[in-house]
């Protein structure tokens, strides 16, 4: 073949490419999203940074759980997602610590008051009654109040499919470690009623949770339990007027070791959590009004300790269309937490948080795009605090958005931090943090690449941290970092995503009359590369395979006697790689899927002196009727 008739065949196989993908695929920038302004929007209207894992993507994680998932997506680390399966999860959110995060459930924050900064336990959140995860990066305190700080993670769980009355499903999976994995459920609805009643069940033997180093192993292996029921019901009571009552319960049970590199039998911890509320949405002609009201009753057992803590938040939130180009957003929500243990310094505390808030949307002023916000924040403990965003965005030919995000963030200090069993400080005062930030999204090439760039600066102020024997409000945390997330369609059946994370912090501490300014990003790689290739092979046959890679990281440990001085201890980089499959049966009523992990069996810590996971794999079908 001559090369003026090869490169006119390589030309029309591109051009080929070029159609096929521009058939098929859809730009990031039209994906419907909630989470970025509490309401359905397209993408491409708001400046802010959101990231969709759709139920396709959640579907072909039936061999992850929550945790593993996470930590495969651009700017988050999950810390403990690949130790032992029972192991704590610390969610590493743009080198934020896990209590600058925000975790909802269809749209309503969780959070612990018995846990340590009130972070949320992933553990108590099954994959399998997942649909979709919307992740939202940056300040968001004027939408979602504390400890929105370095974003927000949406849970949104399964809901019955319209158009079918009663529709089973359920998926069953044994793996690596004496693993079982099995859910069952029944939905379905129409357009006046859906409902979904889901259960799950996973146990695993498990590995040693402390790191073994001798020659001979003796380490025993520390298993853990996880087992929920999710009810959810969406009725549209009268025309426009849908309640949306739900019901969840989660409990988990697993073993400890005594520390790092340290075994130890019989040290228990269970935890049993119970959520139970209604939200309510009517719809008129210029916007829409929503209600909600949930109520949390967490209890934990830790090596023989009781913690117990009840929360509660009430909030009512509008939407209205002012002009065809102007919309606000007008809301408030009261939040009730309390401990109810008996050992602690103040007897069953109580905080009572009250937040009204406003934010204006400009919508299409010839591509132009705005939202800016604030909230007044009263908490019966510290006081009165605001939090205000700024969010411009610019749209070019419908194709490439260019935005900037100006934002403050608060974190209110946790009923622990303030008269817990470990270094109460009823002193501290609340974080307060100020970020913006600088990106561009694009579809090019008629949606082939698709791409975004993020830069984000952030200061904080009176950060909470441990010191010395307690909590205590540090001077000043400073923060930035960069990301990359390009996506290659090459047709509609083969794509490539990849992302590069960069990100650094400081922390500046008072000491003995001077500045101390060191690193303090432990457990957190300033460099964090991944990539994933997914390929529908044919019509039934589904691969993918993922490699993440962390740069060297470091953790804190003990030096030598007599002074047991706290130093840092370097840990090495590692690269995970994994592999998916699966195969559909009977008009994809039945899905056979296989799930590989670490396929290298890289040697790596998470955590200073704790296992992790070697080579592994889950498989097992799932099941539609």
């Amino acid at each position: 073949m001559s090369m003026n008739k090869k490169l006119l065949s390589l030309a029309a196989l591109l051009a080929a490419m070029h159609a096929h993908a521009q058939d098929s695929t859809k730009k990031q920038l039209d994906e419907v999203v909630v989470t970025a302004t509490k309401y359905e929007r397209k993408a491409f209207e708001t400046g802010k940074v959101i990231t969709v894992l759709d139920k396709t993507i959640l579907d072909r994680s039936h061999g992850k759980d929550l945790a593993q998932l996470l930590t495969e997506q651009a700017g988050i680390v999950v810390n403990g997602a690949t130790s032992n399966p029972g192991k704590d999860k610390s969610i590493f959110f743009r080198g934020a610590a896990s209590n600058n995060t925000v975790i909802l459930i269809n749209g309503i924050p969780l959070s612990d008051p018995t846990g340590l900064g009130a972070a949320f336990d992933l553990r108590l959140i099954p994959i399998d009654q997942i649909e979709r995860i919307e992740i939202l990066k940056g300040a968001q305190s004027t939408l979602y109040g504390s400890n929105a700080v370095a974003g927000v993670i949406n849970i949104i769980t399964r809901k019955g499919t319209p158009g079918k009355p009663a529709e089973l499903y359920g998926s069953y999976a044994m793996g690596s470690y004496n693993t079982i994995k099995a859910d069952a459920g029944l939905g379905g609805g129409n357009d006046k009623l859906r409902y979904n009643v889901g259960f799950s069940h996973l146990e695993t033997r498990g590995i040693s949770d402390a790191l073994d180093t001798a020659a001979v192993k003796t380490f025993d292996k520390d298993g853990f339990m996880q087992k929920s029921v999710n009810v959810n019901i969406d009725g549209e009571v009268i025309n426009n007027l849908r309640v949306k009552p739900f019901f969840r319960y989660t409990a988990i049970i697993g073993n400890l070791d005594g520390g790092s590199f340290i075994d130890k039998k019989n040290i228990g911890y269970e935890s049993k959590l119970i959520s139970a509320g209604t939200q309510v949405n009517y719809k008129f002609n210029k916007g829409q009004v929503t209600a909600q009201y949930q109520y949390d009753d967490l209890d934990r057992i830790a090596d023989g300790a009781v913690f117990k803590g009840r929360t509660q938040l009430a909030e009512a939130f509008a939407q209205y269309d002012l002009f065809k180009h102007v919309q606000v957003l007008l809301g408030s929500d009261v939040r009730v937490q309390q401990l109810l243990d008996t050992n602690i310094l103040k007897k069953n505390p109580l905080v009572t948080m009250a937040s009204p808030y406003l934010a204006v949307f400009l919508k299409d002023l010839n591509g132009l795009y705005l939202e800016a916000g604030g909230r007044f924040n009263h908490n019966s403990v510290f006081g009165n605090n605001f939090t205000y965003s700024f969010n411009p965005s610019y749209l070019i030919n419908k194709d490439v958005k260019v935005f900037a995000n100006i934002a403050s963030a608060y974190r209110a200090p946790s009923l622990t931090e303030l008269y817990g069993l470990y270094g109460p400080n009823p002193d501290l005062k609340p974080e307060k943090s100020y970020t913006w930030e600088l990106g561009a999204q694009a579809s090019l090439i008629n949606n082939i690449l698709e791409t975004r760039v993020v830069y984000f600066n952030r200061r904080g102020k009176d950060v909470i941290n441990w010191f010395g024997a307690g909590y205590v409000n540090v001077e000043e945390q400073k923060d930035q970092g960069l990301e990359v997330e390009p996506t290659i369609n090459i047709t509609k059946d083969l794509n490539i995503k990849l992302y590069y994370s960069y990100v650094d912090g400081k922390v500046t501490t008072p000491k003995n009359g001077k500045d101390t300014t060191y690193h303090n990003l432990v457990r957190r790689p300033k460099h964090s590369f991944g990539a994933t290739i997914g390929y529908q092979v044919t019509k039934n046959l589904f691969v993918s395979t993922n490699v993440y890679t962390y740069g060297k990281r470091y953790d804190l440990g003990f030096g030598p006697p007599p002074d047991f001085l706290t130093v840092q201890i370097p840990l090495a980089s590692y690269t995970m790689w994994n592999a998916y499959a699966e195969y559909k049966l009977l008009k994809n009523r039945i899905r056979i899927f296989a799930d590989l992990k670490n396929i290298t069996n890289a040697k790596y810590q998470e955590v200073l002196g704790y296992s992790t996971m070697g080579t592994n794999i889950t498989a097992g079908l799932a099941v539609r009727l």
